[in-house]
């Protein structure tokens, strides 16, 4: 019974894309090659581990990001194995994935011909200057596929929760 719904998880991440502009071939090849990501146990199960979700000052947010240290020491950027793996918090404690993010402390970095962005130390993330791209594969982003914050994304359920 678990395996079924495992197995069900990636198709759910699909329909969760619906808006995500369809002609973005990173966000495309993101979307495929992370589907199993879906299900937050098996982020947890390849070392990943979350931190406070991020909220923008302007509004919007990122969510809570679960990331694997490992992969950010390594250096090696993976479209297969995302440095951090983004979930909005949802009212019944679920996560839903929204987006990956790329992190690498060698640069300049780029992803497919995407450039990375450039964050000087020190950060809130408490890392060395790093360069990072965020793909928003699951959820839609009006200020772009690879903005850092995302106005269709909110950390409020995390909030409601721990109040």
């Amino acid at each position: 019974m678990l395996a079924a719904a495992v197995i069900a998880q990636p198709s759910l991440a699909h329909d969760h894309a619906a808006g995500v502009s369809p002609d973005n071939p990173l966000a495309n090849k993101v979307r495929e090659i992370n589907a199993r990501f879906a299900d937050v146990s098996v982020a947890t199960a390849e070392g990943y581990a979350p931190i406070p979700c991020v909220s923008g000052v302007e509004g919007g947010a990122m969510g809570i990001h679960y990331v694997n240290g490992a992969l950010i020491e390594d250096g090696v950027v993976d479209i297969g194995k995302p440095e951090a793996v983004m979930y909005e918090p949802q009212a019944d404690g679920s996560m839903q994935l929204v987006a990956v993010e790329y992190i690498t402390t060698k640069g300049p970095a780029n992803l497919d011909g995407h450039l990375f962005s450039f964050t000087n130390a020190p950060n809130r993330y408490g890392l060395p200057p790093f360069y990072e791209l965020h793909v928003w594969a699951w959820r839609a982003n009006p200020t772009g596929t690879f903005a850092d914050m995302n106005p269709n994304v909110s950390c409020d359920a995390t909030v409601a929760a721990t109040n």
